[in-house]
């Protein structure tokens, strides 16, 4: 008979008999009358092409495991140890193209440290993907709480469904979102309700190792944070010739308005919940569709312009009594004030024409249902 000291399946210190016929079974190796620590690494060392969103994975049989650390440029590597210390696994994809090394000490039931490495490289991949924009962005800006993110690739998105799944929007105040896919290489996010006032949305993009679809492999993570303002409302009532402006439920201006002369659709400011867009003084302003000489041809410039569609609509200075080509129109003082209190992501709904905004049209996207809007989410 002999005795020999454990860790698989035994807590650190116990002690098994055994015949001295007995094998070692999944014991580990025996060194006189100790029981070695085996380590098993994969993706196993020298290897060329390990898949990116493959996980690392570390067991050991004979002992338990201690520290495992991932070395690697990109982003960071981290995994989950199971309740018995015999198996680790990575948490999160790896950077493509990338030489990672993995090291791991173990420690045998007697007591017996051992380190193992393996060293490896992930596959070049056919493309990688990465994020080429993400609005809003602008250093130092804040926005309404009817702002989207918008995120748009550098290229055409295979697998939507797990890229989406790799970004998530975090808020001081949440409210429920989801994103919608615009074509193929832009999806943007829109909440239930607008955001509540005052705070910071954060939005992250995970891609380092993502899948994107015909060998496409996100490059790297994307953090960006958001702040949202006061919540700016502004109503359009062009029946009445009102505009009313609320910041965080309080009234605090009504002035004078007008709107499209109605002569033709393209004449007619469009009814719904736009956003403000941007901002500019002076915008030059033509008519779409047409050069100097036809018939309707127009080139004006204003001042005090916040655009509010893609369909050359804004809010403007001018005779708040004359129609316009579809605009809003404010008198001079009136449009610059609300020229100054704009931001990016502000709600201005107009009411009392005929002809809607779609959804599509610049920010137009409050529109659609929260149903409707989800309906373009892969997940």
């Amino acid at each position: 008979m002999f005795t020999r000291v454990v860790g698989s399946g035994l807590a650190a210190g116990a002690v098994l008999l055994a015949s001295a016929c007995g094998g070692a079974g999944g014991f580990g190796s025996l060194t006189g009358n100790t029981v070695v620590a085996k380590v098993t690494i994969t993706p196993a060392a020298g290897g060329t092409d390990a898949k990116p969103d493959a996980p690392i994975e570390v067991a050991v049989t004979g002992g338990t495991l201690g520290q495992v650390t991932v070395q690697g440029p990109g982003a960071t590597i981290t995994g989950d140890l199971d309740a018995g210390h015999l198996h680790w696994k990575s948490s999160r994809p790896m950077t493509p193209d990338t030489a990672y090394t993995v090291t791991v000490t173990a420690r045998s039931a007697d007591g017996k440290t051992t380190t193992t490495t393996s060293s490896f490289r992930t596959l070049k991949p056919a493309g990688t993907l990465s994020i080429a924009d993400v609005t809003p962005d602008l250093k130092g800006e804040t926005v309404g709480v009817g702002m989207p993110i918008m995120v748009r690739f550098n290229r055409t998105v295979t697998d939507k469904a797990a890229v989406e799944r790799a970004l998530t929007v975090t808020a001081e105040k949440p409210v429920e979102g989801a994103w919608r896919w615009i074509g193929g290489d832009l999806v943007i996010y829109r909440t239930r309700t607008y955001w509540p006032a005052h705070q910071k949305v954060t939005f992250d993009a995970r891609l380092t190792g993502v899948a994107a679809g015909a060998g496409v492999y996100g490059d790297k993570d994307v953090t960006k944070t958001i702040t949202i303002g006061a919540a700016q409302v502004s109503t359009v009532n062009l029946r009445a010739g009102q505009m009313t402006v609320t910041r965080d439920g309080s009234k605090v201006r009504t002035f004078q308005v007008s709107g499209g002369n109605g002569s033709t659709r393209e004449y007619t400011t469009t009814d719904g919940v736009h956003l403000t867009m941007d901002k500019s003084n002076p915008v030059t302003m033509t008519s779409p569709g047409r050069k100097p000489g036809d018939p309707g041809y127009y080139q004006v410039t204003e001042n005090y312009a916040v655009r509010i569609s893609n369909s050359g609509e804004y809010v403007h200075e001018s005779d708040p009594t004359a129609p316009s080509h579809g605009c809003i129109h404010a008198g001079a003082s009136d449009a610059r004030w609300f020229f100054d209190q704009a931001q990016r992501g502000d709600i201005v709904t107009v009411t009392g024409t005929d002809r809607r905004l779609q959804w599509d049209n610049g920010w137009g996207f409050w529109q659609l249902s929260f149903a409707q809007w989800k309906s373009g989410s892969t997940v």
